[in-house]
């Protein structure tokens, strides 16, 4: 199995288990970090052993907070990758494409770029600790794509649009009633859910489970064209003065001023 540094997998039975490991940094994604997440998807998808993937975060405070703003901050980017590419959007398809359910087990806070990943996944298996919310507006970003197209279809359009406008959090109880998670679970009992899961789903025919998969993201894959529009265009964006603006105030620990970038 390949050595990472950011994240962990392994394979516990039917359960193809990728590990978010950046506790220090609430489990916020840089450039590496989505590397190694792919390599771990595309493991999962080729190993026969596999029959559903389980996504969650190091550590009980958060299961991911999206992109490292700190990181942001500090260098303009992501930082380095093998590719020389921040392949977000490559890994939001992945795991849509994965012939294999997804089931995301969401240890506290699931925000920003971490909300999306989650809303990507087949399932959602919330501990009773969880928190879901956006933060792009806050900090200089957005996710034009799947992470508001897809959470519309999710949550409905008026929840999505509160969501990223507003960027507040909700907890688990208010993502259950909303549709955002399927079923909430004490903190100390989540991973052995989300495992007797993965041992359910394993019991079902992987071929009838494939075409289902195909089946439900066919109605949504045009939103992929969008997506790949909305990480081009934030790209541009989170270099831009406004975008910069949002990460130093989160690093700086202070609010963002926007004000000057208003137009009529």
């Amino acid at each position: 199995m390949t050595d990472f540094e950011d994240i962990t997998y392994e394979i516990d039975g039917a359960a193809g288990i990728i590990t978010i490991n950046r506790p220090e940094r609430y489990n916020a994604f840089r450039g590496k970090t989505v590397e190694e997440l792919i390599k771990a998807f595309r493991s999962a998808w080729a190993d026969s052993r596999v029959s559903a993937v389980i996504l969650t975060g190091a550590g009980e405070k958060a299961f991911c907070t999206g992109g490292d703003v700190k990181q942001r901050a500090e260098t303009g980017d992501y930082g380095p990758t093998e590719s020389g590419m921040f392949e977000i959007g490559y890994l939001h398809k992945l795991i849509r494409d994965i012939p294999k359910p997804v089931i995301a087990a969401v240890n506290g806070v699931a925000v920003g770029g971490g909300h999306v990943l989650h809303v990507l996944c087949d399932l959602s298996i919330a501990s009773e600790n969880a928190r879901f919310g956006q933060a792009g507006p806050k900090v200089g970003s957005f996710d034009a794509g799947f992470g508001s197209a897809f959470l519309a279809r999710v949550v409905g359009e008026k929840r999505a649009r509160e969501m990223w406008y507003l960027c507040r959090q909700y907890d688990a109880t208010t993502a259950e009633r909303w549709g955002l998670v399927n079923w909430v679970v004490p903190q100390e009992k989540l991973l052995d859910e989300a495992k007797a899961v993965a041992a359910e789903i394993a019991e079902k025919s992987p071929t009838a489970l494939k075409f289902l998969k195909q089946s439900f993201n066919a109605d949504t894959d045009h939103q992929a064209g969008l997506s790949n529009l909305a990480m081009s265009a934030l790209d541009l964006f989170g270099k831009s003065d406004e975008g910069l603006e949002g990460a130093k105030a989160f690093a700086e620990k202070r609010p963002a001023d926007f004000a000057k970038y208003v137009k009529a």
